[in-house]
């Protein structure tokens, strides 16, 4: 039987390696063992980051909603529950949005759930 020899997949494994670890600083990007620590702890922090970026931008929703509905004399609360009473079914999401963009329609929501208090 033929001996197996390794040298072209050895390598081309460091290869993917050492391109997933492009542009890192240093023996983070030269070095084969940090190259490995470094990639690793990349793809945790990775698929750990995906449902953080999730919570923060829910987080930044209610903040630009808080400040909006202040403006208009309610708190957060107020109007999210206001808004559940008026049978309003707009998330956080898009009520943020008109909040930003669209000032007019937001003070139309405002006006209907106040009406709805």
């Amino acid at each position: 039987m033929a001996k197996v020899k390794w040298s072209v997949a050895s390598r081309r494994r460091r290869k993917k390696l050492l391109k997933q670890a492009k542009g890192y600083y240093g023996a983070r990007r030269l070095h084969l063992r940090k190259v490995k620590e470094t990639v690793m702890r990349a793809k945790a922090y990775r698929t750990r980051d995906r449902k953080v970026r999730k919570r923060e931008f829910r987080s930044l929703w209610i903040i630009r909603l808080n400040a909006a509905a202040r403006e208009r004399g309610l708190t957060y609360n107020q109007l999210m529950a206001a808004c559940q009473r008026a049978r309003i079914r707009l998330n956080r999401k898009q009520l943020s949005e008109l909040a930003v963009n669209d000032q007019a329609a937001f003070d139309q929501i405002v006006a209907q759930v106040t009406a709805a208090r």
